[in-house]
């Protein structure tokens, strides 16, 4: 099977015949999805195939395929089979949320369509871990309180990107939304307010650059790789500040795994370390705004996940800033974990420095999350 590339999943209905209802109607879920799981085993016999509690999943290499078998009912919804709790049958209305968005993107000058796939694109850049519909439905929402970008296109997505992230950052915290033309809950796994006010700060950077020579570069931090920069410039601009040439070692996630579809969450942490001192938690001393002196052992950790199973784990760092600059050692590289969850780096000279990871399943990038390391002064100044 041939993956699309970006899309990790594919989410199929498959509709059982009529006849066989009252074969499975009776306690059957576990057993039709078994039934199902065989038979794709049956044709396909080298791919791993396996029953999940609502879904047959045939996985591949870097995609996965989850099937539902489904009994189609009189008014179009569909039934389909829920093993949790010895099982029950569910209701899903997938044709009415289609005509309803397919109706809703008329109206909005398309727009829906796409402020859908910039906001998976913050979402997979800034590793939000919400599910593809619930973006959908934020996008809706946003969209059907405002008349102001009816009539509007890409001359003024920097304005409605803007307004997005207004919005979504003043959203009341819950545990779930409707969905568009079904009204089915849409879980909501993980709050993403706090995020959405750091991409409406980002918004407001880039718009204020606009006509600037690192206007995309501002753009690309609210939306990553895939919106487009001006690398010779950028490459231009470090060798002007640094006044000798500097290699580019940046690695990106976009261009090193074939694919992100951010759907878990992950945290990291660090404890720092310094003879004589009582070791800290990073997130600690950021929050009471204390900066980091050289001289400090630095140990980066997963702490919290909701990334079920075994994972694969990456790590990047990267230094910024003029010192970083100065010392042609930008680093940047993405190097995978040694097997122990952790990352350990040594305090040396001033500036922002970042720390980021990547949790994979399945060779996709399933969280993601960073964390800035603010050092205040140079090795060598202590040393004076």
């Amino acid at each position: 099977m041939r993956r699309v590339k970006g899309i990790s999943d594919l989410d199929m209905l498959y509709i059982m015949p009529k006849g066989e209802w009252d074969n499975y109607k009776d306690g059957g879920q576990s057993k039709l999805l078994s039934d199902a799981a065989a038979a794709i085993r049956a044709r396909y016999p080298k791919t791993t195939v396996r029953v999940d509690r609502l879904v047959v999943q045939a996985v591949y290499s870097n995609f996965t395929v989850e099937a539902q078998p489904v009994f189609e009912q009189d008014d179009g919804s569909f039934k389909y089979p829920d093993t949790y709790n010895g099982g029950s049958w569910k209701i899903t209305k997938p044709r009415d949320e289609i005509q309803a968005m397919s109706e809703f993107v008329a109206e909005k000058n398309n727009n829906l369509r796409r402020l859908c796939k910039m906001a998976r694109a913050w979402k997979n850049k800034h590793g939000v871990g919400i599910g593809g519909l619930l973006i959908d439905t934020l996008a809706h929402n946003f969209l059907k309180s405002t008349s102001e970008y009816d009539d509007k296109s890409y001359l003024y997505y920097d304005w409605m990107s803007r307004d997005f992230f207004a919005y979504l950052k003043d959203l009341p915290k819950q545990d779930y939304f409707a969905a568009l033309g079904s009204g089915q809950r849409v879980k909501v796994k993980k709050n993403f307010q706090r995020k959405a006010k750091k991409a409406h700060e980002l918004c407001l950077k880039a718009i204020e650059a606009e006509g600037k020579d690192n206007q995309n570069d501002k753009w690309r931090a609210v939306y990553g790789r895939l919106f487009p920069a001006a690398e010779k410039v950028e490459k231009a601009a470090l060798t002007d500040r640094a006044g000798h040439a500097v290699r580019m070692t940046e690695e990106f996630p976009e261009d090193v795994f074939a694919t992100i579809d951010i759907r878990n969450n992950i945290r990291i942490d660090c404890q720092v370390e310094q003879n004589g001192f009582r070791p800290a938690s990073l997130r600690e001393m950021l929050s009471n705004r204390t900066l980091l002196m050289p001289r400090k052992k630095l140990t980066f950790s997963v702490v919290e996940t909701d990334i079920p199973g075994s994972y694969g784990l990456f790590w990047k760092v990267l230094n910024r800033g003029q010192e970083a600059i100065n010392r042609d050692c930008i680093r940047g590289q993405i190097v995978a974990d040694e097997g122990y969850k952790r990352n350990v780096e040594h305090t040396k000279f001033k500036g922002d420095h970042v720390v980021e990871c990547y949790a994979l399943i399945n060779d996709v990038v399933v969280a993601t999350d960073r964390i800035h390391v603010p050092i205040s002064a140079n090795q060598e100044d202590e040393d004076e």
